[in-house]
This record gives structure tokens, C-alpha cells and sequence, in this order.
């Protein structure tokens, strides 16, 4: 489902705080249940996160066209302070060149599975050039978010066109949740690939979101 405008669970206030004072958060709605775990978690009730369609993770191409629009947006109600919750997500620097025209932030990393494992450990790692990445999240949602994007519903003739070259999924959960874990197999074995599960919780997300 995607998620437009989410906000934490409420807390007790800690002062009250204008438009100015908030950070208005713009990010992937394919991470937006960690965003708002961790603002439950860190209390982060300055942050007003505002999430795009999560779709996008599998469309990199409408990622710097619709955050531009809503930064536009977030300007326009009054918002000083801007976050961008993605990584480079497959743009080739096109966010970069937004948040460096704009002068905002956005998440370290090339991309989720890279900031969810640590981003320094993740660069580190050299054997994983032949992995599949899963999440929590594409776990919950192969089908709609792997399987139909690349039409193998209408045609399965495909998938080793294109997972040939691959040899594992690998599972980054962010929760350690038996049914995800279960529905993460079923994904591996449906792309006929071996399967490898790695706990990573939130990653350098849980150190970079409390700092905005």
C-alpha cells in the first residue's frame, strides 16, 4: 500500500514546534514502516515524513521528477528544513544533483539493501555481485513488486532471462519475523535461486534518521 503522509504515533510533548522548527522528511514508501518504527522508537516528533509511492523502487526514473515536485510542494507550505529518505536508488545521481541545487541531505548509500546492511560493511562485502536483495518489504510484496513489474505473471519464460546470472537471494530483514522469513523462501525458490537469510534491523537508517 502506498503511503502518503504517515505520522508517528503520537508522544508527549517535548515543546511545542512551528512548521519551521519540523523536518519535513520525503522519502520511499518502500521504507516507510522503518521510518515510523523508528520515530516511535527514537520519539522523533519533529519529524513530518511524507512518503512517495513505494512503485518507484521498481521505476527509478520517476524518483527525481516526483521529488522535485515534492520539495516544491513542502516549500510552498512553509517548510525550512528538508530530508530526503532515499539513497541514490538507481537515479545516477540525479538526487544528488537535486539536494545539492536545493542545499538538503538525503540518506547515505547507493541504496536500501546498502544502508539497511551498514554502508561500510555492505562496500566491504565482495561476494555478493551475483545476489538478489530482498527486504522486509519485498518480502511482503514480491509479487507486486518483483514478479509484475518484470511481467513474469504473464510470462514465467522469462525469469531466467532475466535472474540467469544470479546464484542467491539474499533476505536483509529488518525484523527477525518467521512469516517473512517463510515468504522469503518461497521467493528464492520461485526465481529457482539458492536462499541466504541476514539479520541487519535498521542499519545506518537507525543512525542517520534521529540526526535530522
Amino acid at each position: 500500500m502506498d503511503i502518503d503522509r504517515q505520522k508517528p504515533e503520537a508522544t508527549p510533548p517535548r515543546g511545542k514546534r512551528t512548521t519551521e522548527k519540523k523536518v519535513h522528511v520525503i522519502a520511499c514508501g518502500a521504507i516507510a514502516r522503518e521510518i515510523l518504527a523508528l520515530t516511535r522508537i527514537n520519539r522523533l516528533d519533529h519529524i513530518d515524513l511524507h512518503c512517495l509511492p513505494a512503485i518507484y523502487h521498481s521505476y527509478p526514473q520517476k524518483i527525481a521528477p516526483a521529488l522535485e515536485q515534492a520539495i516544491a510542494d513542502a516549500r510552498t507550505r512553509g517548510f525550512e528544513k528538508i530530508f530526503i529518505g532515499y539513497a541514490d536508488c538507481g537515479t545516477g545521481g540525479d538526487i544528488d544533483r537535486i539536494c545539492e541545487r536545493e542545499k538538503i541531505e538525503r540518506l547515505s548509500g547507493p541504496h536500501c539493501y546498502s544502508f539497511f546492511t551498514g554502508n561500510e560493511a555492505f562496500a566491504a562485502r565482495d561476494d555478493d555481485i551475483t545476489s538478489f536483495f530482498l527486504t522486509d518489504f519485498l518480502a511482503r510484496q514480491f509479487e507486486a513488486f518483483v514478479i509484475v513489474p518484470l511481467g513474469l505473471d504473464r510470462h514465467p519464460e522469462l525469469r531466467d532471462m532475466y535472474f540467469g546470472n544470479y546464484r542467491k537471494v539474499v533476505y536483509l530483514s529488518q525484523e527477525e519475523d518467521p512469516v517473512l522469513q517463510a515468504k522469503a523462501k518461497e521467493a528464492a525458490a520461485y526465481l529457482g535461486l539458492d536462499y541466504e537469510y541476514r539479520y541487519t534491523g535498521y542499519g545506518d537508517l537507525a543512525r542517520e534518521l534521529p540526526t535530522v
